[in-house]
This record gives structure tokens, C-alpha cells and sequence, in this order.
């Protein structure tokens, strides 16, 4: 009997072991959800396992920082959605540079629709004449070119007339951060025979439930949404150009566009921004720095980087998207805050998820 009894304590102690693992073991879907037009699902911090005690110094270094809004996804599911400062989930924001990964992607499906092709040089879609260089010199340009900032451009010149489309270096032979990236929304309306806004809203936005609108601005091509808009564009990049059963982009040349593009700036693919590279240059300078673009980050990353710190972080290797929308965290910096705000940024991260 006293057998039996002690048999049966062990039983029930096993059992309510067990019970208690179950209940404290992080439950995450592992399934990938896209949100449909009107409705999104969300899942718990709790039920991450995350910890929870980690996110109001998150959230307080966000506001100090200028932060307008700040979601981060899981699965397609939102974890967090904060907004600041008189923003809300329907305001508009600028993307600024973060939108030439939008510029990308309609490159990229114009390109599987046969309308161009990115090895082909600029001046078979734009005509001869497109820049201000010697006639030799332009036709080394290809629109891959234009997709890893590698013209050879004076890049000091961000107003793209033709008489500031000088010759710097040929193309191939320099990296250099600049708007003539803006040609390629001219490819893409001379290929299509629409405007580049039409066959964006198309080919892409429409297709993922996206809002927002293009401003064509005298030097700079910005586009604008909400934040919702930007976490769904983050959602079809950490799927590879896939939008719930649609492959919209490419998956191929996605690929592409999230690997070095040249062999100058290993952390730049197509105007796509990369993590867990040996080195970097970043905008405005030719030095070349050492080291991981964010060294907080996961190396996996990939990233949309725009002025006053606009961010769209895919994190492949935890399934995750995070959007940042705001004013410049650091008013004198306000074109790119490399291993400067995105460092700190992570580091509060990490906190929260590890």
C-alpha cells in the first residue's frame, strides 16, 4: 500500500511538472500570417516568452528619441504597436531613402515581365544623352548600376538635372551614396508606358493592401504611408517577394537584392541596406569602415534605411519585422545614424527578445 502510495505522489507531482511547463512554455505559430485589408492578428509578449520587464525602457528610449511609431512583427503577427507624440496607426510619415527598396522591387517585377532587363545599359530605356558625361563613359552605365549606387556619378549633386550628372569615375569602379537612383522610376515609365506611380500602385502596393502615395519632390522622390503600409512591405520582404500565396516579386532577384552587389560596399545589395558584412561605407564619404553595419543586430538582417532614422529591419532568423517612424533621433545626424541610433536601438531590442 505504501508502495502504491508513494508511486501515486510521484504521478501526480510528474503530472503537475508537466502541466506547469506547459503553461510557461512560449506557444508561437510558427504558420506565417498576412493580414487581410481590414483586420490584423496580434499575439502577446507573454506568450513570446519575451521579457516583459524590458519593454518600458524600450518604449521611454523611443520617445526620447523622437519616435513617431514602432511596430514589431512575429509570423506576420503584431507583437508591438506603440505610437508617440500625437502620431497615430492612421498618420502619414515620409519614408525618405527607406523607399528605394520599393523602388527595387518594381524594378525587380518589371524585370520578370520582361520589360528591362538590369543588365542592359540605362541609355537603351532613357535615350543617349541621359547624363552629362562623355557619350562612352554613359554607356558603361547598366541599371544595376543605378541599383547599387555604382554609376560613378558625382555624388555631390543630389539634384538630378542633367547638368549635375557629371562624371566621377566609371561604372562598377566606385560606390557612392546618391539620388540618381530616381532614374530608375524613369526606366521603369519608359519599359511600362505608365507612369511609375500607376505601375508601382499595380504591381505592388495594391496587391498587399498598402496605402500611401508618392511624392515627386524637386530633388528628392519620397514616398509616404502609414505605418501598418510599411510593416506590410517588411512582411513580403522577410517572405521573399511572396504575399500569402502570390510570389509579387521575383524570389531569385530578391535574393539578389538582399546580397552584396558589388565588391566595394559589401554591407549595400540592390538599395537594400545588409547586416553581418566585414565592412561599410555609408553615405556622403568613400571611407571604408570595419565591421558589422549594426553590431547589435542580428546578422542576418537586412534593412530600409531613410533620413531621420526611418527603418524597416527584416530579421529572417527570428521571423520578425520592425518599422521606426520619426524625427531624427539625433537632430545633428539626421541623414544616417549608423552604429549610432540603430546600436542603442538594439540594444533595448535585445533586451525585450533574448
Amino acid at each position: 500500500m505504501r508502495i502504491f502510495a508513494h508511486f501515486l505522489m510521484i504521478l501526480l507531482l510528474s503530472s503537475s511538472c508537466k502541466k506547469k511547463e506547459a503553461e510557461i512554455t512560449p506557444s508561437v505559430p510558427d504558420t506565417m500570417y498576412f493580414p487581410s485589408t481590414n483586420s490584423w492578428e496580434t499575439i502577446s509578449i507573454s506568450s513570446l516568452g519575451w521579457n516583459q520587464n524590458a519593454v518600458q525602457p524600450l518604449k521611454d528610449f523611443l520617445n526620447q528619441k523622437g519616435t513617431k511609431s514602432f511596430m514589431v512583427l512575429v509570423n506576420g503577427r503584431i507583437v508591438m504597436e506603440e505610437y508617440f507624440n500625437g502620431h497615430n496607426a492612421t498618420t502619414t510619415w515620409e519614408w525618405n531613402s527607406a523607399g528605394k527598396t520599393l523602388v527595387a522591387s518594381t524594378i525587380g517585377i518589371a524585370q520578370q515581365e520582361n520589360l528591362l532587363s538590369i543588365n542592359k545599359k540605362v541609355s537603351d530605356y532613357l535615350g543617349a544623352g541621359w547624363t552629362n558625361m562623355p557619350l562612352p563613359k554613359e554607356n558603361l552605365i547598366t541599371v544595376k548600376n543605378l541599383l547599387n549606387m555604382t554609376a560613378g556619378n558625382d555624388d555631390t549633386k543630389q539634384y538630378m538635372i542633367k547638368a549635375n550628372l557629371n562624371y566621377v569615375a566609371d561604372a562598377g569602379t566606385r560606390w557612392a551614396y546618391s539620388n540618381i537612383f530616381q532614374k530608375l522610376t524613369e526606366v521603369v515609365s519608359s519599359t511600362s508606358n505608365k507612369s511609375f506611380e500607376t505601375y508601382f500602385n499595380e504591381k505592388l502596393k495594391n496587391k498587399i493592401g498598402m496605402e500611401g502615395y508618392w511624392n515627386f519632390g524637386t530633388i528628392f522622390t519620397i514616398y509616404q504611408s502609414n505605418t501598418k503600409s510599411m510593416a506590410r512591405f517588411g512582411l513580403l520582404a522577410l517572405n521573399k517577394g511572396k504575399w500569402n500565396n502570390e510570389q509579387i516579386l521575383n524570389e531569385a532577384y530578391f535574393i539578389e537584392s538582399i546580397s552584396t552587389s558589388q565588391n566595394i560596399n559589401p554591407s549595400y545589395g540592390y538599395l537594400w541596406w545588409l547586416n553581418g558584412k566585414s565592412s561599410f561605407i555609408i553615405p556622403g564619404e568613400q571611407k571604408v569602415n570595419q565591421g558589422f553595419l549594426v553590431p547589435n543586430a542580428p546578422a542576418d538582417m537586412y534593412t530600409a534605411m531613410g533620413a531621420k532614422d526611418q527603418r524597416i529591419y527584416v530579421i529572417p532568423s527570428k521571423k520578425m519585422v520592425i518599422v521606426r517612424m520619426g524625427e531624427a533621433s539625433d537632430p545633428t545626424n539626421i541623414n544616417f545614424a549608423v552604429s549610432g541610433f540603430d546600436n542603442e536601438l538594439w540594444a533595448k531590442i535585445n533586451a525585450v527578445i533574448k
